[in-house]
């Protein structure tokens, strides 16, 4: 199967020109704090009930996704060094864990600042990302890096509608606005995971097309459920 370029991916995770912020950095105003203020110790108490349940959804799902992502990376840098003996790929692994170790511990962080509660189905999603990771990795490199392509590209896509969301709410509080430049930051740590996988052969995984979408249905499903429950 070819390999998709980066160009002719979903437009939709490259075009989001009008909604970048610099964001170098944006997650050290909770991971490596030099002061504290308003922006990471306040939550947004102008929003009115609608927004404040659309930002408390967007909270608890970012957070369970988080979950879900360390325990799939977890469990494919696990089977590829001690059952596949692939130290190379238990290596890309876990340096794509290291990345989604700071997202959770940041997405905690806006839990607690924002007074939201946490997904109900928190063992669901942990042991759901570590059946998905564990069985990928079992089907090789290939599958294991489709399982990332396909997840990342549905995450792309969610991050960049929260930002369109957080558009119109930002201004209420300085804490939004920060919100959406972590957002930004961590929608461009993912899509760079999915340019890792493709650059790692994702396309050639067994029947792709197919793992693709039933990856991609069953995250897309999860975070309809997270956002309730």
């Amino acid at each position: 199967m070819v390999r998709l370029a980066s160009s002719a991916r979903p437009s939709r995770l490259r075009d989001v020109s009008s909604l970048r912020f610099n964001s170098t950095l944006a997650s050290a105003a909770y991971t490596a704090p030099t002061s504290q203020d308003v922006s990471t110790s306040k939550t947004a108490e102008e929003l009115n009930p609608i927004d404040r349940r659309r930002l408390e959804s967007m909270l608890r799902v970012d957070h369970a996704g988080e979950v879900a992502a360390n325990t799939i990376y977890a469990a494919q840098a696990r089977v590829f060094s001690s059952i596949m003996g692939d130290a190379k790929t238990a290596k890309m692994c876990e340096e794509m864990w290291e990345t989604e170790k700071k997202h959770l511990a940041v997405a905690k962080r806006l839990l607690d600042q924002h007074r939201t509660r946490p997904s109900f189905l928190m063992p669901v999603w942990g042991a759901a990302g570590s059946v998905l990771g564990s069985a990928t990795a079992l089907l090789g490199k290939e599958a294991a890096m489709a399982c990332t392509e396909a997840v990342e590209t549905v995450i792309g896509e969610h991050y960049d509608d929260q930002l369109q969301h957080l558009s119109r709410m930002e201004e209420a509080h300085p804490s939004l606005k920060l919100l959406s430049r972590v957002i930004v930051e961590f929608r461009d740590d993912e899509l760079e995971h999915l340019d890792t996988a493709v650059e790692h052969d994702a396309q050639q995984a067994p029947a792709h097309a197919l793992l693709s979408a039933i990856i991609g249905f069953g995250c897309k499903g999860a975070i309809q459920i997270a956002k309730r429950l």
